[in-house]
């Protein structure tokens, strides 16, 4: 099962997605409020998988992708947003996203991501 940063400035979303990690297995080994906070706790915590929302305050979801693709080229970073517009989802996935999932989503939509993206 994997490791997951959770990076969202909304805590009922943190609480919620934790809790959809938590029924399936998968571990959230940290959250987020923003980007920056996000850029810290991925060096920190070096987790398996990064669900990362884009639209924050501060540092907003694509520029810490790429601060975090820096840090680790291979990183493993699902975008979760409520905003589908294809641009951003072009943006995310040019800066090395694995997966954009649009809120609301549903758990199965979440897991199906995890496994994507570690390999499963």
């Amino acid at each position: 099962m994997a490791s997951v940063l959770v990076v969202d400035d909304a805590a009922f979303m943190r609480m919620r997605i934790k809790q959809m990690l938590e029924a399936s297995g998968h571990t959230m080994v940290g959250e987020a409020m923003d980007g920056v906070e996000a850029i810290e706790k991925f060096a920190e915590l070096k987790p398996d998988v990064v669900i990362l929302d884009i639209t924050m305050p501060g540092m907003d979801g694509i520029e810490a992708l790429k601060r975090i693709k820096v840090l680790n080229k291979d990183a493993k970073i699902i975008i979760c947003s409520a905003m589908g517009y294809q641009e951003l989802i072009a943006k995310a996935i040019e800066q090395g996203a694995k997966e954009f999932i649009v809120k609301p989503f549903k758990e199965e939509q979440l897991m199906a991501a995890i496994d994507k993206v570690v390999g499963k």
